[in-house]
């Protein structure tokens, strides 16, 4: 209709104005980064351009992201598989000690999350997340040695340190190298269940090797630990550090990847901390709602995660079953998170389908509590574990509004680490629910599982209702068009 106004694509809350990227004010603009921005002023990217460059950018940065998430995530539940391998039994594990060694990685996540989201904004972010990954691989080869307690404490306190580098570098690559509606199914990408699927796998594989030096649990160690460190070596050599600095594409291109992002709003680079951004994360309540929903996700998705294969065991299938059902719950998360990202896309909507991917945790959760173990239950009790695994789309989405929705190199990196640090504690009380005097059934945590999904209807709602609200706020006080640097919080 003429004259009318534009329908709003997405409702969600886009940034406010930043300095990092206002053509007009380069002196606030990353060093590195002015030339780049001045240069990509007077250029337009055609759909055809965007497209060639999207490969080019996929070949590099994507193929690192996929590849290091699907090791971490590997390398950190691999005590989940040794658990029915051995290793309880072997390090004289009694009581709580298996639920500790889940939450004690976390305390190292909790540790190191500020300092590496400050560092990943002063280094050269490449070789930075390559040497974490060789890092943390060799630490996971020295599981091999975790003959008790005390011992694996220690070695899944350095494993969260070194692995606590992923998640926050690839929420700033994906701001950094591509454009808002793609950051959703990037994010999913990274964010896959691809590990799941090996991981039974390689536990099924070890499983049947029998070594008079190594036990099967300490060969899964080896093998996951001497993967990731030739893995670090690829990422050395293969990752730019930025695309002012990708050496690997011509200038030309470089200037039309910065161009390309730019309309993102939300900066490439500035290695300047800046204070006032602090404050700015502070005060805005739509980080708060992140932080809060975070911790309620992860308790559920913390304990499930670490749980999963003694709960399939519970369920009353041997320990080669297990190990091979194990690789069915990688391809429901990879299913669940790549719908997530598609149905986000296609019909612009995020909230909506979160509350729509809690539908199944809550059926499922609400089946494991009604229906008794059996041999004729057991795979219907499976297919409800199955079902609680839907929460991996509530995740993926929620980092999706972060990456879109904050603008500023140290707004978003202090934005980040709170969301990992709450993404941390979440998972350090999730485990811990799982009380040994409650198996097999563990009603006690499939109650709180419930108070949570609860929690996040709540929070959600509010989410939708804060962030339309500031968009209706803008519309009102915006009488002329929109400058450079602003646009709308990304709600749908």
């Amino acid at each position: 209709m003429s004259g009318s106004k534009p329908t709003e694509q997405h409702l969600e809350r886009i940034a406010p104005p930043d300095p990092d990227v206002l053509p007009d004010k380069h002196a606030a603009v990353d060093e590195e980064l002015r030339r780049y921005v001045v240069a990509a002023g007077s250029v337009e990217v055609d759909e055809a351009t965007s497209k060639r460059l999207r490969r080019l950018i996929d070949k590099r940065v994507l193929i690192v992201m996929v590849g290091t998430y699907f090791l971490q995530s590997l390398d950190k539940n691999a005590i989940s598989f040794a658990a029915i391998m051995g290793i309880q039994e072997d390090a004289h594990l009694v009581g709580q000690d298996y639920s500790w060694l889940h939450t004690v990685i976390y305390f190292g996540i909790l540790f190191a999350e500020y300092p590496t989201n400050l560092l990943v904004q002063k280094l050269p972010i490449g070789k930075y997340l390559a040497a974490n990954i060789f890092l943390w691989g060799l630490t996971l080869t020295m599981n091999v040695f975790g003959f008790n307690f005390a011992i694996l404490c220690a070695l899944r306190v350095l494993l969260g340190i070194f692995e606590a580098v992923s998640q926050p570098t690839f929420l700033l690559l994906s701001s950094m190298w591509y454009k808002r509606e793609e950051q959703a199914h990037i994010v999913a990408y990274w964010y896959n269940g691809v590990q799941g699927i090996v991981g039974g796998l390689f536990a099924y594989g070890m499983s049947h090797v029998h070594s008079p030096v190594l036990k099967s649990w300490q060969l899964l160690f080896v093998l996951l630990g001497s993967v990731t460190c030739l893995w670090s070596v690829f990422v050395l050599w293969w990752m730019p550090d930025s695309p002012m600095r990708a050496t690997c594409y011509s200038e030309t291109d470089r200037i039309l990847i910065i161009e390309r992002v730019r309309a993102n709003q939300t900066g490439i680079q500035n290695r300047k901390f800046k204070k006032e951004h602090v404050q700015e994360a502070i005060r805005d309540p739509q980080i708060w709602l992140y932080i809060l929903i975070q911790i309620i996700i992860q308790i559920p998705t913390g304990g499930l995660g670490s749980f999963s294969t003694i709960l399939i065991k519970n369920f009353g299938f041997s320990e080669l079953d297990t190990e091979l059902l194990s690789m069915v719950n990688g391809a429901v998360q990879c299913v669940v998170l790549l719908s997530a990202a598609w149905l986000s896309r296609h019909y612009n909507q995020t909230i909506l389908f979160q509350f729509a991917f809690l539908i199944p945790n809550i059926a499922g959760t609400a089946v494991l509590m009604a229906v008794p173990i059996s041999n004729s239950t057991k795979v219907g009790l499976l297919i409800a574990y199955w079902c609680t695994l839907s929460f991996w789309g509530t995740t993926v989405l929620l980092m999706s509004l972060l990456s879109r929705n904050v603008a500023g190199q140290t707004k978003k990196s202090v934005s980040t680490a709170s969301l990992f640090l709450a993404w941390a504690v979440g998972n350090m009380i999730g485990p811990q629910v799982f009380q040994s005097k409650d198996a097999p059934r563990y009603f006690t945590c499939f109650s709180v599982h419930m108070g949570c999904y609860a929690c996040l209807v709540i929070l959600l709602g509010v989410l939708r209702w804060h962030l339309i609200r500031e968009n209706n706020k803008r519309d009102l006080l915006q009488v002329s068009p929109p400058s450079f640097g602003e646009a709308k919080y990304s709600v749908e």
